[in-house]
């Protein structure tokens, strides 16, 4: 299989639903990344720990009808083209 922009866009996909389908409870709180209730103090930047929380968090979130959508576009061109 040649590395085309197609398959570019298929790893990207599935990275992402690999992001989206991870459970907090699960998963994120048993390695010790599950969403801290602690706040740093005024003007300190969050650790590199908690920003990887919160991308997990937010993509989980604001993704979840996006990729639906673009997962059933790439299954539907999968079946027509192979």
């Amino acid at each position: 299989m040649a590395l085309t922009l197609y398959a570019l866009v298929q790893a990207v996909l599935l990275c992402v639903n690999a992001v989206a389908v991870l459970h907090e409870e699960r998963f994120l709180a048993k390695i010790g990344w599950a969403t801290e209730q602690s706040v740093g103090g005024f003007g300190e930047d969050p650790g590199m720990k908690s920003q990887i929380v919160s991308l997990i968090k937010s993509v989980r979130t604001l993704l979840r009808i996006p990729l639906i959508f673009l997962n059933s576009i790439t299954i539907v061109l999968l079946l027509l083209f192979g």
